[in-house]
Order: structure tokens, then C-alpha cells, then sequence
């Protein structure tokens, strides 16, 4: 396995204009549990069916040691999203299946809390990540999925720079059923903005 670049300094954290990101730390938990448990009905429909034990403590304990051995790794590293005017924890953002040699390559995931979206959060989030992706990590290319009626995520990736590529079929399980998504992919010589509509 790679070992991510940074692994022998502080933790990263990544700040854009309305955005801070940060890796999750244990004593994020009940913010975390509070906003996915008010968000939940805006939340499931684009993600994996919840477990029973979805926002329990334990389950949080087991996601954090996840995080954390994906980033000992080098194939992943998660971080929260804080908004900058209060510092409320107000989403996540993953850089995941990280890879590196002739690929030079990532997958971003991102969730949002209800209360939070349409502020433009997100896409602020989706470029630092990138931006992150690009000079310190040295990839080449980061892509992302979304289940094609996801009008608010296709609207990120867009504003984010992010082109559309084709339609994966049958992708991911999402809320117990397999669901096609559209790949879309930035590459480092792309700017922000590249594929928006006139």
C-alpha cells in the first residue's frame, strides 16, 4: 500500500471561503449522531440502507476505526465539514479508493446535513477537496457518482468543475436497492466552473 504524503505531520485540515475541513475526531459524535438523525428523511434515499444501529455510539466507534485504518492505509481520508460563520458541523466529505502509480486517482463522496444544503457549502467543500487532491496528494484525476434524479448533486459536481462521463449501470446498493449513477470526473488541468452551462 501507498501511505498518503502527509502521514508524519499534524492531521490535515483544509479551509475554503465558507468551509472548514476536518478529519472526524470522537468527541464529534453527538454533533454527528444530532445532524444524521434530523437529516435522516433528506439522507436515505442516497445512501446505504441504515443499519438498526445506524447512530449509536458503538457503530460510531467502529466507523472511526474505519476512517482511521483507510488513512493509515493511504486509500482513504474522510473529513467533516464545518461551516466557517459558527463552526457547526454541518456534513462529511470522503476521498476514497485512492490509488496511485499509472492511475494517480481518487472517488469523492459527500453527504450533507438537511438544515445546511442549498447554502453552497458543498460545492465550496468539493473544490478544497479537490484542490487537495491535486497539490498535496499529487493525483491526477478524482471522480464521483450520483444517481441521475439527484438534481442538488449533479448541481455540485457541475459548479465544482466536474464533467460527466456516462451512466454506470446497476452501481451501488442504495437504500436496499442497486441503483445506475452517472460518473463524473474532474482532472487537474480542469478548472472550476469547466462544465457549466451557459
Amino acid at each position: 500500500m501507498f501511505a498518503l504524503p502527509f502521514f508524519r505531520r499534524d492531521l490535515p485540515v483544509l479551509k475554503g471561503g465558507k468551509v472548514t475541513l476536518r478529519v472526524p475526531l470522537a468527541n464529534d459524535y453527538t454533533a454527528w449522531a444530532g445532524l444524521r438523525g434530523e437529516s435522516r428523511a433528506f439522507l436515505e434515499k442516497w445512501e446505504p440502507r441504515w443499519a438498526a444501529d445506524e447512530l449509536e455510539r458503538a457503530a460510531w466507534r467502529h466507523r472511526l476505526g474505519r476512517y482511521r485504518e483507510d488513512y493509515a492505509q493511504g486509500t482513504a481520508i474522510a473529513f467533516f465539514i464545518f461551516e466557517r460563520e459558527h463552526g457547526k458541523l454541518a456534513g462529511g466529505i470522503t476521498l476514497g479508493n485512492i490509488r496511485h502509480g499509472v492511475s494517480q486517482s481518487g472517488h469523492i463522496g459527500y453527504w450533507m446535513g438537511e438544515r445546511y444544503a442549498g447554502r453552497g457549502l458543498m460545492t465550496d467543500a468539493v473544490n478544497v477537496l479537490v484542490r487537495f487532491a491535486f497539490d498535496r496528494l499529487r493525483l491526477h484525476r478524482v471522480e464521483a457518482a450520483c444517481i441521475p434524479d439527484n438534481v442538488r448533486s449533479i448541481r455540485v459536481l457541475e459548479k465544482a468543475g466536474f464533467q460527466r462521463e456516462g451512466l454506470l449501470r446497476s452501481f451501488l446498493k442504495i437504500n436496499g436497492s442497486w441503483q445506475d449513477h452517472y460518473l463524473y470526473a474532474r482532472i487537474v488541468d480542469d478548472g472550476p466552473g469547466s462544465s457549466k452551462k451557459d
